[in-house]
């Protein structure tokens, strides 16, 4: 990794919101693969069979843990975007409220490209010419 020009500031700010995003989804996919009632209640009510919460939990695992470690944290990212749009589109086929539960994956992959683009700057490049 190139850190010419990275500002210290920016990579731990990145960091942190990785870190943030990294923790909320291995949460989430905990409570898949725990079958936790209250994740088991929401994936019925979202429309998805109970018995697909191992197969999403270790899904969202394996993508987690690839968006973790840098030499796969871009590949990682783009399944991740891949799987809040999923998300997305399950909360606006149910009807749920747009800000606080349509939007909210949105708002994950917004810090999730912001952490990947402050703690890496060849992904910068890629955005900014």
């Amino acid at each position: 990794m190139n850190e010419i020009n990275q500002s210290p500031t920016y990579l731990w700010v990145g960091r942190i919101l990785s870190g943030l995003v990294i923790a909320f989804l291995l949460f989430d996919a905990g409570g898949k693969l725990a079958k936790i009632e209250p994740v088991l209640k929401s994936m019925e009510e979202l429309g998805l069979p109970t018995s697909s919460a191992a197969t999403i939990g270790i899904l969202l695992l394996v993508i987690t843990v690839m968006y973790a470690i840098p030499q796969t944290a871009t590949l990682g990212a783009l399944l991740l975007t891949g799987y809040l749009g999923g998300a997305v589109a399950i909360h606006l086929r149910v009807g749920n409220p747009l800000w606080t539960h349509t939007l909210f994956p949105v708002y994950v992959g917004i810090f999730l490209w912001v952490g990947l683009i402050l703690r890496n700057p060849k992904v910068k490049e890629l955005f900014w010419f």
